[in-house]
């Protein structure tokens, strides 16, 4: 009986539900009772705490919290219990938008970590990068959480703001991110023609319109004389397995081993590509410390069986299969089923995907948010201010030595960034001020692309 799998691209993780053949997974309640003594505990347990405890407890919170340890005994990020409102945010995340801040999280020893802020998204023009750890939600601290339990935090309505607490590297200062929540649209891939017949097509998710979309982009490209792709992949978290397939099997030539799924006893199953040969340009991949789960199969897949250079970061390092389960009462469970392995093998679980060309970002790339809300002006000294002086320089202004001192060379600089931005003059960084010059920051990054400068430099030499 074959293994038909799905990535979906949840709130908390990116994870993979399993079915098989045709046949659904239903809730099955086994009779245990007093036929099971390994459960004489448990319900000795229940039975004290509905008769004995000083207040009444509903029969659901006993279970839910039983359901809830067994899963969390398991000490696996992947695998958690969802009650009926959190399974709600697990179904929704694959459906064509949600509203939120638009960031993929993951639980990590008992934190909740940035898998990848979405392209566009409030998250992301708020300066949220990978593997920020967030502390708390208004207030609320997530520590020991869930994912699926912090996305209930985070999330809410369109327009409502959400202030997060921030730990960015070790020994940095926490810091305050305001965050105002939107509609966070599943549009998935972006294409854009570059100088001489190089595009370049950016997939941010696995959707399920992702193929679609990606072969549309490729049409255009063509028509628009394309001679050689890069294929985006920085900061995906993956998404439904079926488009990564599908889209591997674009580039991997047919017959070839895209992945292979190993469960516990060591049997293997293993997709192959069904490639018509469509695709025929010179292609490069770009993947980075983001790019998780469905978007490194789609990496590994192109790499190890068909070749293509990967270049940026190392990737991410999901490697594991989760089958998520359905109860009646709309509460839900997922736990890892399996792992997947490369083409030739490899298990990349917490090890990630070398590229074969490794680029960084400049170092202003890595610079933490500062917050609109707070004031740096002279003689203040912090963290913020040291971020601030790193942005001015980068953004071509001299605010003296980058010291995490505010000084009068420091103002002075920021007097001429408002001159020239047509802001208020008032030499102090706050509000439109400290807007402005993350902006500005946001637009260098982009403009001076070394990963993807890399790339097109690859491929310039491919279509010669």
């Amino acid at each position: 009986m074959g293994i038909f799998l799905l990535i979906f691209l949840t709130a908390g993780i990116t994870t993979i539900a399993l079915t098989f053949g045709n046949e659904k997974v239903q809730s099955i309640a086994p009779n245990v009772g007093n036929q099971r003594e390994e459960f004489s505990k448990l319900y000795s347990t229940y039975d004290t705490l509905k008769k004995q405890y000083y207040k009444d407890v509903e029969d659901s919170t006993l279970l839910n919290g039983a359901i809830n340890g067994m899963v969390q005994s398991l000490d696996d990020p992947y695998s958690d219990y969802m009650t009926e409102k959190e399974a709600g945010n697990f179904h929704q995340s694959i459906s064509s938008s949600f509203e939120g801040i638009g960031a993929e999280i993951q639980e990590q020893d008992s934190k909740i970590m940035i898998v990848s802020p979405i392209k566009g998204s409030p998250s992301e023009k708020a300066g949220i990068k990978p593997n920020d750890i967030i502390l708390s939600v208004n207030g609320k601290s997530l520590q020991g959480m869930s994912s699926t339990e912090a996305v209930t935090h985070i999330r809410g309505k369109k327009g409502t703001k959400v202030d997060l607490m921030i730990s960015r590297g070790s020994g940095s200062d926490p810091i305050k991110v305001t965050i105002v929540r939107d509609t966070i649209p599943i549009e998935t891939v972006y294409a854009e023609m570059l100088p001489d017949g190089i595009a370049k097509v950016q997939v941010t998710s696995f959707s399920e319109n992702t193929e679609k979309e990606l072969r549309t982009a490729l049409e255009k490209m063509k028509q628009e004389g394309m001679k050689g792709l890069v294929l985006d992949l920085r900061g995906n978290p993956g998404g439904l397995l079926d488009q990564a397939t599908k889209i591997a099997s674009m580039f991997v030539p047919k017959g070839e081993v895209i992945l292979q799924v190993e469960d516990r006893t060591g049997k293997k199953e293993t997709f192959k590509s069904e490639n018509n040969g469509e695709f025929k340009a010179p292609l490069v991949v770009l993947i980075d410390k983001g790019s998780a789960s469905a978007s490194e199969i789609v990496a590994a897949a192109v790499s190890e069986a068909a070749d293509v250079q990967l270049i940026g970061e190392k990737s991410f390092g999901k490697g594991t299969v989760q089958t998520a389960q359905d109860f009646k009462d709309g509460s839900n469970f997922k736990y890892t089923a399996a792992k997947w392995l490369t083409p030739k093998g490899n298990w990349i679980h917490k090890k990630g995907i070398k590229p074969d060309i490794g680029v960084s970002l400049p170092a202003y790339a890595n610079l933490p948010y500062i917050s609109p809300d707070k004031e740096l002006k002279v003689s203040t000294s912090s963290a913020e201010v040291k971020a601030a002086e790193e942005m001015l320089k980068a953004a071509g202004y001299n605010p003296g030595n980058t010291d995490s001192f505010y000084d009068q060379k420091t103002k002075s600089a920021v007097q001429k960034f408002q001159e020239d931005n047509k802001l208020e003059v008032t030499g102090t960084i706050k509000g439109e001020t400290t807007i402005k010059l993350m902006g500005t920051l946001r637009e260098k990054i982009l403009k001076n692309d070394t990963q993807m400068k890399k790339a097109v430099e690859v491929l310039k030499n491919e279509v010669k």
